[in-house]
């Protein structure tokens, strides 16, 4: 018997019963639907994060309060986050300590709502320096960006971004317009010119202020939630963390670097531990979805050994007119490949077709930046994988049908 005979005899026996089919391969659809799905989004969301981080730049610097938490005895430290202070920003903005700094802005987020008269607008409020123009390359399309004098007198003006603009003053001109942010009132000088998402700051619905006037009347704090800095190059990159961490150290009175109560992280850095932690999260995900191919599996060898109790008159009289065990065997494995390389066909396709679907509906509801992301290698993982579940879990009832009696299986009623 030859391979194209057994393919059609194969396939003949499938069609037969379609029903049946449909529902032995299920678990398989719905097992590599699922690695699909979570393979793109994954990689959706990912290179979402890892634009968001090259948005500041190769040569910016984050500064964040608190050592990084390598275990549990760390988790306690990460608490205390007050540990970048107006002193530790000064020190660095001194050539002699870090003489490869370009820029430096203290960064203080919240959120509240703005009043503009009768209407309202729940917004992100930061608290940054003039600096944060140039380091989130930001420009401002109408009035001014606060200046170093504002920061210092601990001025009550506001740079409002071009949809908190559209919500709070409509077509109006908003310069010089008076809005009311915690019970405080700030003097409207400037609006960023449309930017959208960059380095997890959608400037767009913000409001900027100096980071003094937040600290002072905003939130009554001393300290920064971070720091970020900006190297004169790119190739001062190492040169310029070294010479902060070693500013930073000095200030706090630390002479072991095990005990430093900051962390210091380059948009390599960054990227590397997202990459990480979302490889990761996609594995586990990956692992939960591979149950259901399991399940599957064991659906198929329970259907195909019903399949062969049922068709043994069958097996019999294939036998009698000359067919050979390994023939029978070869026939039964086929069907069960061939259910399962279906199944993994239709779940391909119903996996890109779900995270397609799903990706425009983020970007159409959310305004993020995702894009689509088909994952060839999760698709030919999928192939693979589903046929290899066929040949596994099809052996054991092909080798069964094999092994009939052809005298007994004619007699089999």
């Amino acid at each position: 018997m030859n391979f194209k005979h057994s393919l059609k005899t194969a396939t003949t026996g499938l069609t037969t019963n379609k029903s049946r089919s449909f529902l032995t391969i299920l678990g398989i659809v719905i097992g590599i639907t699922a690695i699909i799905m979570v393979m793109s989004l994954g990689n959706g969301a990912q290179n979402l994060i890892l634009a968001q981080i090259q948005g500041l730049g190769s040569r910016s610097i984050a500064i964040v309060p608190g050592r990084q938490i390598n275990g549990p005895s760390d988790v306690a430290a990460s608490f205390y986050n007050n540990s970048l202070k107006s002193r530790d920003l000064e020190a660095l903005q001194k050539k002699i300590n870090v003489p490869t700094l370009a820029n430096a802005t203290p960064i203080l987020t919240t959120s509240e709502t703005g009043f503009y008269k009768d209407q309202t607008y729940r917004l992100t409020l930061y608290g940054m320096s003039p600096e944060a123009q140039e380091i989130f390359d930001v420009t401002t399309e109408q009035g001014n960006f606060f200046t170093a004098e504002d920061v210092r007198g601990l001025a009550k003006v506001a740079v409002i971004g071009s949809k908190t603009k559209t919500e709070l003053f409509g077509d109006a001109d908003p310069i010089g317009k008076r809005i009311k942010i915690k019970n405080h009132t700030f003097v409207v000088v400037g609006v960023i010119g449309e930017k959208g998402q960059s380095a997890f700051i959608n400037f767009d619905q913000s409001v900027a202020i100096p980071y003094s006037t937040m600290q002072q009347f905003i939130l009554g704090i001393k300290y920064f939630n971070r720091i970020i800095a900006q190297a004169d190059d790119s190739k001062n990159i190492d040169r310029t963390v070294n010479d902060i961490a070693a500013t930073l150290r000095a200030n706090h009175n630390i002479t072991d670097t095990e005990k430093d109560d900051f962390t210091i992280e380059t948009q390599v850095d960054l990227a590397d531990r997202i990459t990480v932690i979302t490889d990761a999260f996609t594995f586990f995900l990956l692992a939960v979805a591979a149950i259901s191919l399991i399940v599957g599996g064991v659906g198929i060898m329970n259907i195909m050994l019903v399949s062969v109790t049922e068709r043994t008159r069958e097996i019999g009289l294939r036998k009698a007119i000359g067919a050979k065990d390994k023939d029978i065997m070869f026939q039964f494995l086929l069907e069960a490949v061939t259910l399962t390389g279906v199944g993994g066909v239709i779940g391909i396709f119903l996996g890109s077709l779900f995270s397609y679907i799903i990706s425009i509906l983020i970007v159409r509801f959310s305004g993020l930046a995702w894009q689509f992301s088909f994952p060839y290698s999760a698709a030919i993982i999928g192939i693979v994988v589903s046929a290899s579940i066929g040949l596994i879990f099809g052996l054991y009832p092909a080798r069964q049908a094999s092994k009939k009696s052809p005298m007994e299986a004619l007699r089999y009623e």
